[in-house]
């Protein structure tokens, strides 16, 4: 099913703030392959559009993102190893994209944010959470992995973090991201409009020749980490590998099938 243009929107404000929003609510706003390619022209028109200041990225209705579609994942289990990789290339540029956007950018947390969608959370400069939201990197509970995003989430958590949130799939609270280095402020979800309004306004108050020179040097800086520029290539093609060889893997298969059937996975058994 080819997904409707509202999936995903884009708003430019009179003062050049952008908003991209998740808009399917019925599916907590998760992503499959065709939104991925949305999001990637968005990105990419608004980083050279010269009005824009600043982006914001959300959801609508209970959740920030529910991460990958699972009936896309069972889709392209039954593609062979190259089709998969290209398919993951995909998700790791539209990372790179919201990673190296040139100007600042803001995840406003509206509600759960579980597997890829906190790779995007952790692509953006500045994020602000709802008090009531919930993260979970959930991917080994039905046998896949958080590959493509993991570089991002390290770069953004570190090792230490990254490595006990990904291998037991616990669900942490917006407070504890807050702890953990991935949210950089907390408000009752009543106060993100408020929120955002004020990051808004500091982010007008900013020279935006200065905003992309910081981020660009940053990113030189940044030499030790997977997503630095001598690394990329090599991370890319690990990652898009791991997730393309987990995705048809027996583990994954399983594990996808007993979700969608709500069936119990063998390792459970």
């Amino acid at each position: 099913m080819n997904p409707s243009p509202q999936w995903l929107t884009s708003e430019l404000s009179q003062s050049g703030i952008a908003t991209i929003t998740l808009n399917r609510p019925d599916k907590h706003n998760a992503f499959d392959d065709q939104l991925i390619e949305l999001f990637i022209v968005q990105l990419q028109s608004l980083a050279i559009d010269a009005r824009v200041r600043g982006l914001i990225l959300t959801g609508t209705g209970k959740s920030f993102s529910a991460g990958a579609d699972l009936a896309w994942m069972q889709r392209m289990a039954e593609y062979d190893e190259a089709t998969n990789i290209a398919d993951a290339e995909q998700l790791a540029l539209l990372m790179q994209l919201l990673d190296s956007f040139p100007k600042p950018t803001l995840a406003l947390v509206n509600g759960a944010a579980f597997g890829g969608a906190v790779g995007l959370i952790a692509c953006c400069d500045s994020v602000i959470s709802a008090n009531s939201a919930s993260f979970c990197f959930s991917e080994v509970r039905i046998g896949l992995i958080p590959a493509v995003i993991s570089p991002f989430v390290i770069n953004k958590m570190g090792m230490s973090w990254g490595r006990h949130l990904m291998t037991s799939a616990i669900v942490f609270t917006a407070n504890q991201a807050h702890t953990y280095g991935l949210v950089h402020q907390v408000v009752a979800l009543n106060d993100l409009h408020s929120a955002r309004e004020q990051w808004v306004s500091v982010t007008l108050g900013n020279s935006p020749d200065a905003v992309t020179h910081i981020k660009q040097l940053l990113q030189v800086l940044n030499t030790h980490s997977p997503i630095a520029k001598d690394n990329l290539t090599k991370t890319t093609a690990r990652t898009t590998k791991a997730i393309a060889n987990s995705r048809v893997s027996l583990s994954g298969q399983a594990g996808l099938k007993a979700f969608l059937t709500k069936s119990q996975a063998p390792w459970k058994q």
